[in-house]
């Protein structure tokens, strides 16, 4: 019997093992229900190249009122910020790995974020 999260790591690794015949850098997505976080794996999966996460006390103090990490604004902040920590890393092209997650509401906020900051995938 599967449940949920056993579910969401099929679909995960499946995406994975796809993303891994490209040769490229990924953009890996967990979301909780107060945080998101998002980092740049590299190709080889051996090292994160760049993070950003509502977890980050700036970030944080940014959003306002405690557990406003969880939603769709706050997605759209943490995809920005990774966008131009990638640019900074020298990293311009990455596969989007939404981790077995639906694309919708902050997973799609980060994506779409990450787009408009200059990320292509």
């Amino acid at each position: 019997m599967l449940n949920k999260k056993t579910q969401r790591q099929r679909r995960a690794s499946q995406t994975r093992a796809r993303i891994a015949k490209q040769d490229v850098a990924r953009l890996t997505v967990f979301r909780s229900n107060l945080h998101i976080y998002a980092s740049i794996v590299s190709d080889d999966g051996a090292r994160i190249l760049a993070s950003a996460s509502t977890v980050e006390k700036d970030l944080r103090s940014q959003l306002g009122a405690p557990g406003k990490g969880g939603n769709a604004a706050a997605a759209a902040v943490v995809g920005k910020r990774i966008a131009e920590r990638a640019k900074a890393a020298g990293i311009e092209r990455v596969a989007f790995d939404r981790a077995g997650f639906a694309y919708h509401g902050r997973v799609k906020a980060l994506a779409e974020a990450a787009r408009e900051a200059g990320l292509q995938f």
